[in-house]
């Protein structure tokens, strides 16, 4: 391929389409009215703008086509640049077809330009000083490092060898997910990586964290937290930008990702040299981030560990200038009667997917990431805001590419409804459990752990989180136990650990916690209510959900040395916006709480090593009611000529005494330990201590 040009001319090239012209001096004026004419008769009817027409920016016979979709525009400059910080480009000309695509054919292949759009969409603006815009189909995008994330597209062919690779392809219902944070894994110094906070530093074995670490803890799909280019810096503290006053993050920063800039280009962050970010610097100028994505991905996968991406298509960045909103603000938004952005996603602009465009944008953007970066499913940020008919296109053409292929949701935004998700096909976030077994607040909504019932909880709903969380019971709300993601913590809300710290009253609010180690030390009573949740979690039926730091009952403390944050010293519980201390993985911590460590690792491989406790049928599964303690449980699994008996007591205040069935049982996991391969033997009767499990087999 070619390289950047270096001092020669552009020109207009010849046209490749009937509709594109060569003198463009002479038809401007006529073309910009005719604009002005085409939008008039649409304007009430955008719906019926559509186009078949390959978008974005390739190479075809010979040339460098570039094409934006922007029905309602008057006139749309092309900006070619030699340099990621060059403020002045060479600026073209674009010409509308009749579907409201802009075109643009340069004369020649071209490989690693920089390049935007202006567009002009009223009669009064000056187009070359309207913001430069992206192209949404971006493969890649380098940005500045500062407020607005000013950005320009990257056309760049990087060659890649995935040496065979291919998707993991898993029954859902073997899915033990572990949810994490690309920077977190890697960053702190206790990882040992080489490349820390990197898409590299995943790429590295034999290190205390990161993927050799992910290997050992057993999972079989990890999900990245969103990692589509988003807007990483937001508007200053204290200060007003854009009619925005900040008086709500004092980093400046979004750390998380939750606010999408570009759906088919990889953040550029997480291909920098390690270190903290640095202001006003153009970052992912190499277009490397393509390559060190794949990498990563070809090094999950032969691990044996899926790769699903936490997606956001409900909305863009809100902090950023230069996108769809600049692009047709009327045809990609929802608005309300004054022609506001509406916004219940709470993060500025609501996408209107049910627009053709915007459904094709969507489903051509996760067809993208399953085909040039093999990834194995998708987590989809707010699923609710997501219009069913664009819902449905998405899972029926990716099963085209790969019919194994993981469709998960948050099912909320603007309502909540797993249940019309399952009925999809599509697996939800299954709140029900988490709140009735951890509980929905710390502090005066306390769950099933905590010998509580929270809601509408009682022992039959209990029962149903085992089997899958039906519809045939109770306020079920699932067609097929794997529709269900079994969780109890996210990266959302109070980790698991501090959410048991602060429900047992051990943490005073008004006191700093400086001695950040001992806070994370469990006490034998954090370290019981721990281990009844996870051994809850991975007998229930369904797809299991694990946050990073969880299986060592992690503890989001704020550095009490962070003299700009009013809650320095406290327990966080919305960490989105600092990468820090509060978000790395500290492998130290990992240690401190390894018998709680070592518990998950035996339950993941009893899960994975047992098929009763992810493919036993509703009738193979018998309760046992213990009439005196509505928080005590017994029931057998039957499945396959294997015979389980899990035993549970959440009550804190008492014991409970089970006789067991006759014969011997293996004790594969106790409040000491859990052991898939446990050779320990009890046999006709059993004490549980307050806040324990037991999982037997029978011999």
């Amino acid at each position: 391929m070619n390289n950047l040009y270096s001092k020669t001319e552009f020109f207009i090239s010849s046209p490749i389409n009937p509709y594109q012209i060569q003198n463009m001096q002479k038809t401007t004026n006529q073309q910009s009215k005719k604009n002005i004419l085409v939008r008039k008769q649409h304007l009430n009817d955008l719906d019926k703008f559509y186009s078949t027409k390959k978008l974005g920016a390739f190479v075809q016979d010979n040339q460098t086509v570039f094409r934006l979709f922007a029905p309602q525009a008057l006139d749309v400059n092309l900006y070619l640049f030699e340099r990621p910080e060059d403020k002045k480009g060479k600026t073209f000309k674009m010409i509308r077809d009749s579907n409201g695509v802009w075109e643009f054919a340069y004369h020649k292949p071209l490989n690693k330009i920089y390049y935007g759009f202006r567009i002009k969409n009223s009669p009064n603006e000056n187009i070359d000083k309207n913001p430069l815009c992206i192209d949404p189909y971006s493969k890649a995008v380098t940005s500045l490092t500062t407020y607005y994330n000013p950005r320009k597209s990257i056309l760049v062919d990087l060659p890649f060898d995935w040496e065979g690779d291919t998707w993991i392809q898993q029954d859902w219902r073997d899915l033990v997910i572990y949810e994490m944070h690309l920077r977190d894994m890697t960053y702190h110094q206790t990882s040992g990586v080489s490349n820390p906070g990197t898409y590299l530093g995943l790429t590295e074995k034999n290190k205390t964290g990161g993927l050799s670490y992910i290997k050992n803890l057993g999972v079989n799909t990890v999900e990245l937290l969103p990692a589509m280019d988003f807007g990483r810096i937001e508007i200053p503290y204290k200060d007003t930008l854009n009619g925005r006053f900040n008086t709500w993050n004092s980093y400046e920063r979004n750390h998380w990702g939750y606010m999408t800039a570009a759906f088919f280009a990889p953040e550029s962050y997480y291909s920098e040299d390690p270190g903290e970010l640095r202001w006003n610097k153009w970052i992912g100028t190499e277009g490397k981030q393509i390559t060190d994505f794949k990498n990563m991905v070809k090094s999950f996968h032969r691990e044996g560990i899926a790769v699903i991406m936490d997606v956001v298509y409900n909305h863009l960045s809100e902090y950023e200038i230069g996108n769809l909103k600049e692009i047709d603000k009327k045809y990609y938004f929802r608005l309300n009667d004054k022609g506001h952005f509406i916004a219940e996603s709470g993060c500025g602009n609501d996408l209107k997917t049910e627009r053709p465009m915007v459904r094709r944008l969507i489903v051509e953007s996760v067809l993208f990431w399953m085909q040039e970066y093999h990834i194995d499913g998708f987590r989809f940020d707010l699923g609710k805001l997501i219009d069913w008919e664009t819902i449905e296109e998405i899972i029926r053409e990716a099963r085209k590419i790969n019919p194994y292929v993981v469709f998960v949701c948050e099912p909320w935004g603007g309502g909540w409804d797993p249940a019309g998700f399952s009925l999809r096909d599509w697996g939800s976030w299954n709140d029900q459990i988490r709140n009735g077994i951890k509980g929905e607040n710390p502090d005066h909504g306390l769950g099933w752990i905590f010998g509580k019932w929270y809601g509408n909880n009682d022992p039959g709903r209990i029962k149903s989180y085992l089997n899958g969380t039906l519809v045939r019971d109770k306020h079920g709300l699932f067609q097929r136990k794997e529709h269900s993601v079994n969780y109890l913590e996210s990266h959302d809300g109070y980790t698991l650990g501090d959410f048991i710290r602060i429900g047992l009253k051990n943490v005073d609010n008004h006191k700093v916690i400086k001695d950040v180690d001992s806070f994370q030390t469990l006490t034998p009573e954090q370290l019981k209510l721990n281990k009844l949740a996870a051994l809850f979690l991975f007998t229930s039926q369904g797809i299991t959900m694990i946050h990073s730091g969880q299986e060592f009952a992690r503890s989001k403390v704020i550095p009490h040395d962070i003299k700009h944050d009013s809650h320095r010293g406290k327990i966080d519980h919305n960490s989105y916006n600092k990468d820090n201390e509060v978000n790395y993985i500290n492998y130290r911590h990992a240690e401190l709480n390894n018998e709680l460590l070592n518990y998950y690792k035996g339950l993941i491989a009893m899960r994975k090593k047992y098929p009763a406790f992810t493919r036993a049928e509703y009738d193979e599964i018998k309760f046992t009611d213990v009439t005196e303690n509505p928080f005590a449980m017994a029931f057998s699994i039957s499945h396959n000529g294997d015979e389980f008996y899990i035993l549970f007591n959440a009550n804190t205040e008492k014991e409970q005494e089970f006789h067991l069935p006759a014969g011997n049982w293996n004790v594969l996991a106790s409040p000491l330990e859990a052991n898939p391969d446990s050779d320990k033997i009890v046999k006709s009767r059993i004490t549980l201590g307050t806040s324990e499990g037991y999982v037997l087999k029978k011999k």
